[in-house]
Parts: structure tokens; C-alpha cells; sequence
């Protein structure tokens, strides 16, 4: 597999180590686990927000579910939604859409990364397209993009009722 020329750049110079691998197309990072036979724990899920008008990116685990309430808490945001997929098209035209890599800070958006991933040997997530993944230790891509890490990811069964200031998003 072919890199996207744009991301092999930007690990190259950063001289960062990492493995690529091609699978079935998969549409939300929960398939791309499933069929890559990636643990849901490692295979990172990248949502796109607009954060009082700013694009950011939150990252959390293919089977988290993103509290976006606490996200713009965490955010310092008076407001935040989700990204609309022609804004996603119009922010990551290199990658296709809804297959961005957690990169954000290639284009100038801030990254955010749900806690439990801290300590994880590994991240499994999208390399730009629905048929490719990259694979890097936690600690380089932390070293590499210097996310902001906080606790706005929901497990699975601890998803709840989103109240008037709050939501939860699936992707």
C-alpha cells in the first residue's frame, strides 16, 4: 500500500515509526476494527467538531461513543457540534471523508484524545482512506501531534441520556 503522499511526509520528517495495511473498506472505525481484527481499546475513532466556529478533532476508541457536552467543557468552547460531511470534504480534502487520520494539527486544528488511550502500546486508525490503517505506538503520535488528553469518551454501557446543554455522538 501506497501512503498518501501528504502523511508519509509529514512521519518521514517527524521520523516517526509506524505500519500501514490494507483491509476491506469499512465505514466507521468500529468496522475497521472488526475487519482489520483490530481490539476496540487501540483502534482510535476520529470525530470531527466545530468548536465556536473552529475545527477540532476528537479521538477515541472505535467503540466509544463522544460526550460532547463534556468535550466543549474540555474545549473551553461556548459552542460545539459535530462536523457536516461537506464541511469534513472542505477541511481534509487530501483524505476521504470520514477517513481522516488524527493529524488535525497538519491543518491547524487542535486535537483531542480520550484518556484511556494513555498507556496503550498502540493506535490503530485511518490513513486517509476506507480501505487503509496506520498503526503507531500511542507515545510517538502523542510526541508527533501534542493532543490535548481529557475524559469526554462514553464506554460502551455508559452511554446517557443527553440532557438540554448536552449530546452524544456516534460516528
Amino acid at each position: 500500500m501506497a501512503l498518501l503522499a501528504c502523511l508519509a511526509e509529514v512521519l518521514k520528517r517527524e521520523r516517526m515509526p509506524y505500519v500501514t495495511f490494507r483491509h476491506p473498506p469499512a465505514y466507521t472505525a468500529l468496522e475497521q476494527a472488526e475487519v482489520s481484527h483490530v481490539p476496540g481499546r487501540c483502534s482510535a475513532k476520529v470525530v470531527v467538531c466545530i468548536a465556536d466556529g473552529a475545527p477540532l478533532q476528537a479521538v477515541v476508541p472505535a467503540h466509544y461513543l463522544v460526550d460532547l457536552e463534556r468535550l466543549r467543557l474540555l474545549v473551553g468552547a461556548a459552542t460545539l457540534r459535530l462536523a457536516h460531511e461537506e464541511e469534513m470534504a472542505a477541511l481534509y480534502p487530501d483524505f476521504e471523508i470520514g477517513a481522516a487520520p488524527p493529524f488535525g494539527t497538519m491543518y491547524g486544528h487542535r486535537v483531542f484524545v480520550e484518556q484511556c488511550f494513555v498507556g496503550e502500546p498502540e493506535m490503530v486508525f485511518s490513513a486517509g482512506t476506507h480501505t487503509d490503517c496506520l498503526c503507531m505506538h500511542y507515545n510517538d503520535f502523542a510526541e508527533m501531534v501534542k493532543p490535548v488528553v481529557g475524559a469526554f469518551g462514553l464506554p460502551p454501557g455508559r452511554a446517557r441520556r443527553p440532557a438540554r446543554s448536552s449530546a452524544v455522538a456516534e460516528s
